[in-house]
């Protein structure tokens, strides 16, 4: 069964956050070794309102359809010392829309889990 996490509207604009709740679960495990890491989720919030598939070398779109795009970002942590944890989050243009997919320490797995975002854009 395939089901979405609304999270709390935090900016003026119509952009809405929504996450998995495999990504629910990570964020809950890993803010708990990383305190700052809800913080620093909110900054990347605030970024991806001004450039939804991000800028620069940080962000890479790994699938691209017409409807919606994969990015995988780094997101630097403060309680890391700004080492970068990964995000994969899909960006649905038509309804300007995020949905927050996966996320983890590159010091504990070495790639996105990509059986995950398979199951999520054959559900979306």
């Amino acid at each position: 069964m395939f089901s979405i996490v609304r999270k709390k509207l935090q900016y003026e604009n119509m952009s809405l956050f929504n996450s998995l709740p495999e990504f629910e679960k990570d964020l809950k495990r890993l803010s708990k070794k990383h305190p700052s890491l809800r913080s620093d989720l909110d900054d990347l919030e605030a970024v991806l309102c001004q450039f939804p598939t991000g800028m620069g070398k940080n962000f890479t779109i790994i699938h691209q359809s017409e409807t919606v795009k994969i990015v995988k970002t780094r997101l630097a942590c403060k309680s890391l010392r700004d080492r970068s944890m990964r995000i994969v989050y899909a960006y649905h243009e038509n309804e300007i829309t995020f949905v927050y997919i996966d996320l983890y320490f590159k010091g504990d797995r070495e790639n996105e889990d990509r059986e995950r975002i398979k199951e999520y854009l054959k559900n979306c």
